[in-house]
């Protein structure tokens, strides 16, 4: 049986919201004395649950963390923007202290938390990995012995000499991680900062990651929103929301429990009366609508999920020649495309269209749609600006590179090779 590498026990880390300190050195001087001298408690320290003192608030980024990985796991950690996970990351890379709870971990630890992490500016990129080596726990014979291949990962010899404040982000990233990873630690942390690379980068040090972790017997912890990595490098999955755990356990599982409540289901918009509904002297809209046909049960729109805007308005207007058109925009604010069909008569009453957007068409992204009203192809009766909106997940089979997808479109066409035959 493996042994456990890090055991998380109540972890929970608080922050002083606002100013720190009195203002005044003589009273910041006197609560220290009274603290480490008289044993008193500090004045702007808080009391179990954070609560106010001295107007003074506090807040708590995490609350109550408890897991354990065994050598050679991987954990994936997911979660929204300000969920607690760089806070975690930071706590198991003993750059912080947590407020309670306790660590513990057995073996070296490599950090990846943001660019160029532990790397001095002025110093050129050979200086950098000695550094970097020395402080992750490594003899100087050992960083010899890895120096050649962290250069050849990174991919950046050319400019190995040059002192690193000239690096561009790409290239700060390329040379920390290969410093990260090649120097052999028992426990390897990485956060999002992979994103910054370009797509062959990010290839290769997922695979890396893989490697460590499957092959070499390490434990990983890997923070990302890209959910097809995390699903398919790590075993295990922890999903923080508001610096809880909500979710932990099979990777596939958490994910889906993630995602499930990531979009608004209720993708429709309805009106009980023609007053209520938006529009004016011309159009009613009564009923707008985001019909979905899932691939799976977890009922989440990824780029292989058919989608059908379905919509019903009350047209005020007797014998007109009218035509909708629906356009759909990125997040924002970019086209993807305008269509309508030809106007068609209409007489004074309920009016039903619908419009279907093929599966394998759009990139992942977030996405709104608009629904315009035209008389004659010409004439604007009224428009309806963003009354849906929805997210597109990524999907992908039988596939080693998670980097983004190129274009605001993503269909799925045919590219056929044909080999030739050399006589």
């Amino acid at each position: 049986m493996s042994e456990i590498i890090i055991q998380a026990e109540n972890i929970s880390k608080m922050y002083h919201l606002g100013t720190i300190g009195s203002g005044s050195l003589r009273r910041d001087m006197q609560h220290w004395w009274d603290r480490k001298i008289f044993n008193k408690q500090d004045p702007n320290q808080y009391i179990m649950g954070g609560e106010k003192i001295d107007n003074n608030e506090f807040v708590w980024a995490l609350k109550n963390i408890d897991f354990e990985l065994k050598q050679g796991e991987a954990l994936g950690i997911i979660g929204h923007n300000g969920a607690g996970k760089s806070t975690l990351l930071k706590i198991l890379s003993r750059i912080i202290k947590p407020t309670e709870g306790i660590v513990r971990g057995r073996g070296r630890i490599s950090s990846l938390l943001e660019v160029g992490t532990g790397f001095h500016a002025d110093l050129t990129g050979r200086e950098n990995i000695f550094i970097s080596g020395h402080i992750l726990g490594m003899k100087k014979a050992e960083i010899q012995q890895k120096f050649d291949e962290i250069v050849d990962f990174s991919g950046i010899s050319a400019f190995i000499d040059t002192p690193v404040k000239r690096y561009s982000s790409g290239m700060y990233v390329r040379l920390a991680f290969a410093v990260a990873a090649h120097l052999e630690p028992d426990i390897l942390i990485i956060d999002e900062v992979l994103a910054v690379g370009d797509a062959d980068f990010q290839k290769k040090c997922l695979g890396k990651m893989n490697d460590a972790s499957s092959q070499s017997g390490r434990t990983v912890i890997f923070v990302s929103h890209n959910l097809q990595a995390v699903n398919n490098l790590c075993s295990k999955a922890l999903w923080l929301d508001k610096g809880s755990i909500r979710s932990r356990g099979n990777t596939k599982l958490v994910i889906n429990d993630y995602l499930n409540t990531l979009h608004n289901k209720n993708w429709i918009k309805q009106f009980s009366t023609i007053n209520e509904a938006p529009g004016n002297d011309f159009i009613r809209v009564l009923y707008v609508e985001l019909i979905t046909q899932f691939k799976d049960t977890n009922a989440v729109i990824d780029i292989r999920t058919s989608l059908t805007i379905k919509f019903r308005f009350y047209n005020e207007c007797n014998d007109i020649m009218l035509a909708a058109g629906v356009h759909l925009f990125t997040i924002s604010g970019e086209c993807i495309f305008d269509v309508s069909d030809d106007p068609i008569l209409c007489k004074k009453g309920i009016v039903e269209g619908t419009c279907e957007i093929p599966g394998n068409f759009l990139n992942n992204g977030s996405y709104y749609i608009s629904i315009i009203f035209v008389e004659n192809s010409s004439k604007q009766l009224y428009y309806y600006e963003e009354c849906l909106s929805f997210e597109v997940e990524d999907f992908r089979e039988n596939m080693n590179w998670y980097g983004q997808w190129m274009g605001y479109v993503r269909p799925k066409f045919p590219v056929k090779l044909k080999q030739f035959e050399i006589h």
